[in-house]
C-alpha cells in the first residue's frame, strides 16, 4: 500500500500501520511495556502475536499516547483461516481459506501480501486484540488497585478505568477519495456502489446502505399511490380499503424480496456460507476462566442463572418502568392538545391556529430526547447482563430498545385512532411526528456531526498555516485528526430509524397516505448524509461480517403483522362500515377479525411461495455442502487404509 511504504520511508516503520491504539497522555510506563509485550507475545504464550510501534508527533505541544498496529503476511494468513473468512476461488465459487490450499484462491500472488482488503487485515487485528485476556496476573503492571483476574479481556478493563483511550483502523486516503467520488461526491440518480462500501467499511455497513437504498426505492410505487389518494380521496375509505390492501401486500413482498437480494449480496461477498457455530466471547464479557467443551479453547465461564436473574429481576422492571413514564407523558401531551383546542375556539386567530400544532411539536422533540437517553440505559443495562456472544448482546439490546421506541412513538397515535376516534387529530399527529423525527435526525446524526468536525479540520489546517482545506495533510498529522474525530456507534440508530419510519408507513397508511412520500424524500437525503459521515465526520470503524440485516429483519416483520391488524380496524371503524352494521356491533367486530384473519393468511403464503434464497445460490450451496462430504469421504477413507496399512505392517513383524 502507498500508505505503508510512507511510512515506513518517513518514520522507520518495517510493517504496513493499520490500527491506532491510543492511550492516556499520563499512562504508568510500566503498564505500556506489559501491554505492547503481550501484544507481541506469540498466539501460544497468551499474546496477540502484532507488530506494534510507538508513534511520536512532530509538534512539541503534542502528548498522546499513539501506537501503530499492523501484523506480518503469516499472521494475517493464519487468523483468516482460523475465523474461516471466505474468499473467491479460482473457478469462481467462493470457499473458506485454509492456507494449505492458498494457491487455489483467486488473487493470491506475491505471497498473500495484497490478497486481503485493508478492512479484512483490520479486523484480523481487532480480533486478536479482542483476545487479549489476563491469565496470571492479578493487577495491572502500575497500577496495583485496578486488579484483573484470568479470562478478563485486557483492552476493556484497560479502557473501563481511562488507561487505554480508544483503538481504531486507519483510513487510507487514496481509496476513501475513490469511493467518496463514486458515492457521494456529486448527485446522481443510479445505484451505491455497494461492492466498493463492502471492500472499504465491511459488509454489516454495506448492507445497511444496500437495505436503505432498496427500502427507498420500494417506497415509490406507495408514495406514487399515496399523493392521488392524498388530493382527491381524503375521506373516501371505500377507495382507502383498496389503498391499505394493497400496502398490506406491499410490505410483505418489500421484505421477502430484500431476503433474496440479501442473500446474493452476502453469497457474493462470502459471508453467506461462513460458519458461525464457534463465535468468539464478545470482549466485554467476563467470567471464571474455564474450557469451552465445543472447541476446547480456554475462556471466560459465566453461569446463565445468575444472567437470567439480572434479565428479570433487574432489567425487565427497568423496561416496564420506562413504559410506565412514557405512557405519563404521553396523557400529559393530550392535556396540551385539550388546552391548544381551547385556546383556539376562543382566540380564532392565526397565532391559535398555529398554536394548535405546538403539542405534537413539543411531544416529538421530547420523544426523540426519551428514545435517546433510554438507548443509553438500555445498553448499560444489556452489558451489565454479562451476555457471551455479541450476537446474544445485540437481540437483547434491539428488544429493549424497540419495546420503548414502538410505544414511545406509536402509543399516542393508537390512542387517538382507537380510543378517541379523532381521525383529524390522527393525520395532523402522525404528519407532525414523522416530519420532527426526520429533520431532528438529520441536524442531530448528520448536520451538527458534520459542522463539528469541519471546525476541526480548519483548526489543523490554520494550525499548520494553510489557507486551503483541499490540500491533503500530513500522514502524521492525519492520524491525529483521526484520533481526534467522533467514533461511529454502528448501524444500529439507522436502522432503528428505518423501522420507526416503517411504522409510519404501514400502522396508518389509509390515513395518512403522504407518509410515503415524505419518507421518500427524507430517505434520498439520508443516503447523500450517512455516505458523507462515514468518509469525513467518523473515525473509519472496524469491519463486521454480516450475512443479513439480522434481528432487523424479525422486528420489520412484526412491524407489518400488527400493521394488517392496526389498518383493518381502522377500516373497520369507518362510517361507510359502520353504517352497514347499525344494529349489530358484533357482526362488525366478527367481519373485521376474519379479513383481518384472511389478509394474514394471504401474507404468510406469500413468505412461504417467495424463497428466501434464489435458485442459482441455493445450487451452489448445495454443490458445496456434496464437496465438503465428498472430501470428508475420502479423508476418511485414506485414514482407514493408512490404518489398515499400519496393522498389516505391524502383524508382519509379529509374525515368525
Amino acid at each position: 500500500m502507498k500508505m505503508g511504504l510512507l511510512v515506513e520511508e518517513d518514520f522507520g516503520f518495517k510493517f504496513t500501520p493499520l490500527v491506532v491504539i491510543e492511550l492516556d497522555k499520563n499512562a504508568n510506563e510500566e503498564a505500556i511495556k506489559w501491554l505492547v509485550k503481550r501484544i507481541r507475545d506469540k498466539k501460544e504464550h497468551g499474546g496477540a502475536e502484532l507488530m506494534i510501534e510507538p508513534f511520536l508527533m512532530s509538534s512539541s505541544d503534542e502528548n498522546h499516547n499513539l501506537f501503530l498496529v499492523g501484523a506480518s503476511t503469516r499472521r494475517l494468513l493464519l487468523a483468516a483461516e482460523e475465523i474461516g473468512i471466505v474468499k473467491e476461488c479460482e473457478d469462481g465459487s467462493m470457499r473458506a481459506f485454509t492456507c494449505s490450499n492458498r494457491n487455489m484462491f483467486k488473487d493470491f500472488k506475491d505471497g498473500g501480501d495484497s490478497f486481503f482488503s485493508m478492512a479484512e487485515c483490520q479486523y484480523i487485528i481487532k480480533l486478536q486484540l479482542d483476545s487479549l485476556r489476563a491469565i496470571n496476573e492479578r493487577i495491572i503492571p502500575g497500577y496495583p488497585q485496578v486488579t484483573l483476574y484470568p479470562g478478563k479481556s485486557i483492552l476493556r478493563r484497560l479502557m473501563s478505568k481511562g488507561i487505554l483511550v480508544q483503538y481504531f483502523p486507519l483510513h487510507d486516503k487514496e481509496e476513501l477519495k475513490k469511493l467518496s467520488y463514486s458515492w457521494y461526491s456529486k448527485f446522481q440518480l443510479s445505484y451505491q456502489p455497494l461492492d466498493d462500501i463492502r471492500h472499504y467499511f465491511g459488509e454489516a455497513i454495506s448492507l445497511y446502505f444496500g437495505f436503505l437504498e432498496y427500502f427507498t426505492f420500494a417506497l415509490i410505487p406507495m408514495a406514487l399511490i399515496g399523493i392521488p389518494y392524498y388530493l382527491f380521496a381524503w375521506e373516501d375509505f371505500e377507495k382507502y380499503t383498496l389503498f391499505a390492501t394493497f400496502n398490506l401486500v406491499w410490505s410483505t413482498v418489500l421484505l421477502e424480496v430484500w431476503k433474496r437480494c440479501c442473500a446474493s449480496l452476502a453469497y457474493r461477498w462470502g459471508t453467506l456460507i461462513r460458519k458461525k457455530e464457534f463465535e468468539e466471547p464478545r470482549p466485554g464479557f467476563h467470567g471464571v476462566l474455564g474450557i469451552n467443551p465445543v472447541t476446547g479453547r480456554e475462556e471466560p465461564v459465566y453461569s446463565s442463572f445468575k444472567r437470567q436473574l439480572r434479565i428479570y429481576l433487574v432489567s425487565v422492571p427497568f423496561v416496564l418502568l420506562c413504559l410506565y413514564f412514557s405512557l405519563y407523558i404521553m396523557m400529559i401531551y393530550f392535556d396540551m392538545e385539550n388546552w391548544a383546542l381551547g385556546y383556539h375556539e376562543e382566540e380564532q386567530s392565526l397565532w391559535s391556529s398555529l398554536v394548535l400544532f405546538l403539542p405534537s411539536i413539543i411531544y416529538a422533540i421530547v420523544i426523540e430526547v426519551l428514545n435517546r437517553i433510554y438507548r443509553y440505559a438500555a445498553e448499560f443495562l444489556t452489558g451489565w447482563e454479562n451476555h457471551r456472544l455479541e450476537s446474544s448482546y445485540q437481540n437483547h439490546l434491539v428488544l429493549k430498545v424497540l419495546v420503548f421506541n414502538f410505544l414511545n412513538c406509536f402509543a399516542s397515535l393508537f390512542y387517538i385512532a382507537f380510543v378517541l376516534h379523532d381521525m383529524k387529530l390522527l393525520r395532523q399527529s402522525l404528519a407532525t411526528l414523522l416530519i420532527t423525527s426526520q429533520i431532528l435526525n438529520q441536524i442531530v446524526e448528520a448536520f451538527l456531526p458534520y459542522w463539528l468536525q469541519k471546525r476541526r479540520n480548519k483548526k489543523v489546517h490554520k494550525k499548520l498555516g494553510r489557507t486551503s482545506m483541499d490540500k491533503e495533510l500530513p500522514w502524521a498529522e492525519q492520524v491525529k485528526l483521526e484520533a481526534d474525530m467522533d467514533t461511529y456507534l454502528g448501524t444500529f440508530d439507522d436502522y432503528l430509524e428505518l423501522f420507526l419510519q416503517f411504522g409510519y408507513v404501514s400502522l396508518f397508511s389509509c390515513v395518512f397516505p403522504l407518509a410515503a412520500v415524505l419518507a421518500v424524500l427524507n430517505n434520498v437525503t439520508e443516503i447523500y448524509s450517512d455516505a458523507l459521515k462515514m468518509c469525513q465526520v467518523f473515525k473509519r470503524p472496524f469491519s463486521q461480517p454480516a450475512a443479513n440485516i439480522g434481528v432487523w429483519q424479525l422486528a420489520f416483520e412484526t412491524m407489518s403483522v400488527i400493521s394488517v391488524v392496526t389498518n383493518c380496524a381502522l377500516l373497520g371503524m369507518s362510517p361507510q362500515v359502520k353504517s352497514l352494521f347499525q344494529e349489530s356491533d358484533t357482526n362488525l367486530i366478527l367481519l373485521v377479525l376474519a379479513v383481518e384473519h384472511i389478509l394474514l393468511a394471504f401474507k404468510f403464503i406469500l413468505m412461504f411461495v417467495i424463497p428466501d434464497v434464489p435458485k442459482d445460490i441455493r445450487t451452489q450451496l448445495a454443490k458445496l455442502e456434496f464437496e465438503s462430504l465428498e472430501a470428508l469421504k475420502q479423508q476418511q477413507t485414506q485414514r482407514a487404509a493408512e490404518s489398515l496399512k499400519k496393522d498389516r505392517e505391524e502383524f508382519k513383524l509379529k509374525a515368525p
